[in-house]
């Protein structure tokens, strides 16, 4: 038997002189480099996603401007659907606008939010952003809120508690849950009919109680749930010339019969936060109720998708910061009720309405900005790498999304 040392032996070709391997370019004996020693960020670059498009953007990837649009006009109108809320009361043509706008103004918040929780599922780094982009948002308002409403509204006796969300934290709590249940929803055959009938028992519960809002997350699942089913192409049907101008006479019968149904219906169910005998009504009514709302408001958010800009607009980038302004706003509206700003009679005409109107826009508006993201992005958008194990597939999976 022959080996290499034998002078008539097969030769080996020698091997080539060692060379230092190339930078990000894994070698056979080395492991792959980590992000930070191959790419590195512009000095102060930060993310730009939020919990509720936590997959909106990808390396290489833009973002999609219609959805940023979306996402801030969304929040606008929550915003002046808050700010209209103790002004209703004496004018019967601006309760109509609010029905109106609480009919659609959330549930297509809420589909975009699943519409971007797609990909979700429990892996780490997914989990980590849950954690960090809901749940501890929703820790820090919660407490400020109800330590802002001792201190504006002297009431000291108001009690701390996680359990029972208070004005609009009930976002962050039903978001949290939703998305963990993300999962479950992928998995079914049938998602969307199943979340409907979840909505519709929940309507016929009056024992659910308010622990965690559960009432409000359940029968705002569904739009949730479609989020999750939908496909850019069905965004796609709604963005065409026809149903934009389909939309107009659609939002005008929408106001005609919410000025009808302002003496003769209960604004409660435009919560979707109490049970059918909660308000009023027999237990039958909260199911049917469910299915006539879920209606109206697919219709009108249709509508709403259909004016929404696709193109690049002066407000586009603070699509990026809806949370903050959600957030945060709710302190001046609040304020402004605790400190009797709503009580002026002039506030009460339709000029002073439409005053009302702008500053909750401009204000809103502003609490997306640049400047106030950066001030408040320890609460809302914490890194906390201190609470976190590495997780051991993270630079393997930054390395693969290196463009070469």
């Amino acid at each position: 038997m022959t080996n290499s040392l034998h002078p008539n032996g097969p030769r080996r070709t020698p091997l080539p002189p060692a060379e230092r391997p190339v930078e990000g370019v894994p070698t056979a004996r080395s492991a792959p480099s980590r992000p930070s020693d191959r790419t590195s960020k512009p000095a102060g670059a930060t993310a730009t996603t939020t919990s509720t498009d936590a997959t909106a953007t990808r390396p290489g990837k833009p973002r999609d401007a219609f959805f940023d649009n979306a996402k801030y006009l969304a929040i606008v109108l929550v915003a002046v659907g808050h700010a209209w809320e103790p002004l209703k009361g004496q004018s019967r043509a601006l309760e109509a606008a609010y029905m109106v706008v609480y009919a659609f103004h959330m549930p297509a918040f809420i589909i975009i939010s699943g519409y971007f929780s797609r990909s979700f599922d429990m892996r780490a780094d997914r989990l980590k952003r849950l954690v960090t982009g809901v749940a501890v948002p929703y820790v820090v308002f919660e407490v400020a809120y109800v330590l802002f409403k001792r201190w504006a509204d002297d009431d000291p006796s108001l009690p701390v508690s996680l359990l029972d969300p208070w004005f609009l934290t009930w976002f962050l709590c039903a978001l949290f849950i939703w998305r963990l249940t993300t999962p479950l929803w992928k998995l079914v055959r049938r998602p969307l009919p199943l979340a409907l009938l979840v909505a519709m028992l929940a309507t016929t519960s009056p024992s659910i109680g308010d622990d965690l809002d559960l009432q409000r997350t359940l029968q705002f699942l569904p739009f949730f749930v479609l989020g999750l089913c939908m496909k850019p192409e069905h965004f796609q049907l709604v963005r065409r010339r026809e149903v934009r101008i389909l939309s107009v006479p659609v939002f005008a019968a929408a106001l005609v019969v919410s000025w009808w149904a302002v003496p003769r219906m209960n604004p409660g169910w435009f919560y979707h936060r109490d049970s059918a005998q909660e308000l009023g009504a027999p237990w039958w009514v909260g199911p049917v109720m469910v299915l006539a709302l879920l209606g109206c408001s697919l219709l009108l958010t249709a509508c709403f998708f259909a004016w929404v800009p696709r193109r690049r607009m002066w407000f586009t980038a603070l699509g990026a910061g809806t949370l903050y302004g959600y957030l945060l706003h709710g302190f001046l509206v609040k304020g402004g009720d605790y400190w009797g700003w709503f009580d002026h009679e002039w506030l009460h005409r339709p000029l002073g309405e439409i005053f009302v109107t702008l500053v909750a826009g401009v204000a809103v508006t502003l609490l997306c900005t640049a400047p106030v993201r950066r001030v408040f992005r320890f609460a809302m958008e914490p890194s906390m790498e201190w609470a976190f194990k590495r997780d051991a597939t993270e630079p393997a999976r930054e390395w693969a999304k290196t463009p070469a």
